[in-house]
């Protein structure tokens, strides 16, 4: 596929070139007879391929015409395809090269888009043959495919093969280091890709972007921006693709100030606002408690997905809002937008949120009568979790049963939650049993069962729950809660006074705890699973993180700044409850993402409406 200089009206193609414009250059051509050359028909089969993705149908036609197709129109075809939504057509274009009749053989290129065909695939099978055809036919040692590979094996998860193929590259040019940085932190090992990230002489965004990705998606949300301010520092051009993985970042953290920044950023770099790239401004507003904003840039989006919608409607029902929710659902049907499996996932947490257990039912069964969606475990997870928390148990149970799949822990937890809250023992403790069967050391399920034994003054069972989990190594997970001041994020752990101001975070908590009990406070102590006097109960209460939050946010944030803040866990009763009255007593507003959705606490009043 050597370089060939261009006919210069093939040259006239490019991405804009209407379809009405390819038919005139392709008719001038054939009147000309241009197109008596098989090499100028692979040019310009080549032109019309890569041109749009709506002129492959014609670009195929051209090539049919020609009695000689030459490997690189063939080729042309084979990389138009790998890129496009059929990669999987890119084969009939190889097996056109095997039983060509003018002698042609696959080359470095003709293996080269191959291997990028699999990968967009994603079919391990198919991309080990491939990788078989590469080593039969000797181009495993060529540098293009060799970084081609890498991608691949990154694409299936096989992050053992891209090593293995890195370490066969004698010398790894910039391409192919870059390709393994990603690879490793796609695959979960930043600790390596970090390594061969700092020893390049030179990153591309590329690099960059690969690394700010790869500690996002672990979970290591500071370490992503720490990177990209430093990028930034380095002068390294910033685009969408960094700007997702930071607002990824900002999102787990829940880091409100670090996403406005963020988003100004973006706004003031003229960053264009792809659909994926507004889809992520949505979530961050949404899953940062700020809805009016989502909603303003949702509306101000000159262009949307289905994941937009989806991502909206979540937004709206993690927070409560679940009205909105089914007024936007609508919305987004009248749009002619129609809805997938995980905008269902959506709608049915709004119906959830606040009871709307026919509504529910109906979105439910309208998936498969009037979508053609066949519900997934996420949607019978959502289905339990309506009726059990509607205090319709036993339905919720019918619907277990009726399942056409085995349940997950999460179906379990539902009911689990709902039992405690409707004080039915009988079936907490089959949920539990359930939970713990499928997951052996989900702390969740000893700490609730134990918390129903506890409500019923049942110390003995209590006991055996915790014996039960010393003896099987199971720790309960420590409460975290992490909120930001001032661009800063500062993380609390349950008991824990390592924070530079705890001093001062425990003498705010002892004012606010004796103004709480002016205000007729009583500790819900339940949730303490010891059987020792109430006093050291409601002490061990106070050491919980959300509590030592509020009192920091109390302390450093402005009256009229919300105090918002991420759990790693549910909110336990008492943190509910303690945070409904501050926000009386202290006319604050304060927003508690728990691991399960949205608490929005202001005049008193808490946005679940008791069910948390």
């Amino acid at each position: 596929m050597s370089r060939i200089v261009k006919h210069p009206v093939i040259a006239l193609l490019d991405s804009g070139t209407t379809f009405k414009e390819v038919r005139q250059i392709h008719a001038k051509l054939l009147v000309d007879g241009t197109l008596n050359d098989d090499h100028l028909v692979g040019q310009f089969v080549k032109a019309v391929a890569l041109s749009d993705q709506k002129y492959l149908d014609y670009a195929n036609q051209i090539l049919d015409r020609s009695d000689n197709p030459t490997l690189f129109a063939l080729n042309s075809m084979i990389r138009a395809h790998c890129k496009s939504p059929v990669p999987e057509k890119s084969f009939d274009y190889y097996r056109r090269i095997l039983h060509s009749g003018n002698g042609s053989k696959p080359d470095n290129y003709t293996v080269n888009f191959l291997v990028q065909a699999c990968t967009g695939l994603g079919m391990r099978e198919t991309g080990l043959q491939v990788h078989g055809m590469t080593i039969r036919r000797g181009f495993d040692n060529d540098p293009h495919v060799q970084t081609g590979l890498i991608s691949l094996y990154a694409e299936l998860g096989c992050l053992d093969s891209c090593h293995k193929v890195f370490n066969s590259v004698s010398c790894p040019d910039f391409v192919c280091r870059t390709a393994m940085v990603t690879a490793c932190a796609r695959c979960g090992d930043v600790v390596f890709a970090r390594k061969l990230f700092e020893g390049m002489p030179e990153r591309d965004p590329v690099a960059w972007n690969a690394m700010i990705s790869g500690y996002a998606q672990i979970g290591e949300s500071r370490e992503a921006l720490n990177l990209f301010h430093l990028m930034q520092m380095e002068g390294v051009k910033v685009n969408a693709v960094s700007m997702i993985s930071v607002l990824s970042a900002c999102t787990q953290l829940g880091a409100l100030d670090q996403g406005r920044w963020a988003h100004s950023y973006i706004e003031r770099n003229k960053i264009k606002i792809t659909v994926r790239l507004g889809t992520t401004l949505v979530d961050l507003y949404a899953k940062c408690g700020d809805m009016d904003k989502a909603m303003e840039v949702f509306c101000g989006m000159e262009e949307k997905n289905v994941y937009t919608w989806s991502s909206a409607l979540n937004g709206l029902a993690m927070n409560g809002l679940a009205k909105k929710c089914l007024e936007l659902f609508c919305l987004m049907k009248q749009d002619g937008v129609t809805p997938n499996a995980v905008t269902f996932v959506s709608v049915l947490r709004g119906c959830s949120v606040v009871g709307f257990v026919d509504e529910g039912q109906r979105h439910f069964d309208s998936m498969k009568n009037e979508f053609g969606i066949e519900p997934q475990l996420d949607h019978y997870g959502c289905l339990v979790d309506l009726y059990a928390r509607a205090g319709r148990l036993e339905d919720a149970v019918g619907i277990i049963q009726k399942m056409p799949m085995k349940p997950h822990a999460a179906v379990w937890s539902s009911l689990l939650h709902a039992s405690r809250m409707y004080k039915n023992l009988e079936l907490g403790v089959l949920a539990s049993k359930k939970m713990l069967e499928l997951e052996t050391a989900n702390h969740g399920a000893y700490v609730l069962l134990s918390n129903i034994y506890a409500d019923s003054d049942d110390w003995e069972n209590v006991s055996h729950v915790r014996q039960s989990m010393k003896s099987k190594g199971v720790r309960k997970q420590p409460g975290c809660s992490v909120m930001e001041v001032n661009g800063e994020v500062h993380e609390f752990f349950v008991g824990d006074k390592s924070h530079p101001r705890y001093s001062e975070i425990e003498a705010a908590w002892k004012e606010i705890s004796r103004r709480l009990r002016l205000e007729g406070y009583m500790a819900d102590t339940t949730p303490v699973m010891f059987d020792i006097d109430e006093e050291e109960k409601e002490d061990a209460l106070c050491l919980h993180s959300e509590k030592a939050a509020i009192a920091f946010g109390i302390m450093s944030l402005k009256e009229d700044v919300p105090i918002r803040i991420v759990k790693n866990l549910r909110v336990c009763g008492d943190c509910h409850q303690v945070s409904m009255l501050i926000s009386k007593i202290f006319d604050r507003e304060i927003i508690v993402r728990d691991r399960n959705r949205f608490h929005h606490f202001k005049d008193g009043h808490c946005s679940c409406n008791g069910f948390w």
